[in-house]
């Protein structure tokens, strides 16, 4: 054999042995990697914060159910004019509406109910998991 075929066989002999020290090392840096991710405990769910409006009506507290809730409020801008948005939901059987991730600051609740009277105020919201309780009016009759 000339210096040629032997540098060729020793070449291809070093180049065989990294390979394979390489795919074990990265075979067992997957293992590793593996078994931290089992080790882990999941992170907790973030909470997110909702706002509960309840809403009651007539004399015995009855809950209104089905009664569309809208939530205005308004997003300030410095370059350009104010965002306006409008959230809407309804209430369940319960009377209760939620609203997820509600803002903070100045928002206008309005509730409008097949035969009770429209309600609206300005709220000033300063917890967004608050509770704000509504109570509606039967409409006077006009006949």
């Amino acid at each position: 054999m000339g210096k040629s075929a032997m540098r060729r066989e020793y070449f291809s002999a070093v180049l065989l042995a990294a390979l394979v020290l390489f795919s074990f090392g990265h075979a067992q840096a997957n293992a590793g990697a593996k078994a931290q991710d089992a080790a882990k405990p999941d992170p907790p769910a973030v909470a997110k914060k909702r706002l509960t409006i309840e809403v009651t009506g007539g004399e015995k507290n009855v809950a209104v159910a089905d009664a569309s809730v809208y939530l205005k409020f308004v997003e300030a801008r410095t370059l350009r004019k104010d965002r306006k948005y409008e959230l809407n939901v309804k209430t369940n059987r319960d009377g209760t509406a939620h609203i997820p991730d509600p803002p903070v600051g100045n928002v206008l609740i309005q509730i409008v109910a097949d035969g009770w009277k429209t309600y609206g105020q300005y709220y000033e919201l300063k917890d967004a998991g608050a509770v704000i309780k509504i109570h509606l009016e039967r409409p006077p009759k006009w006949y």
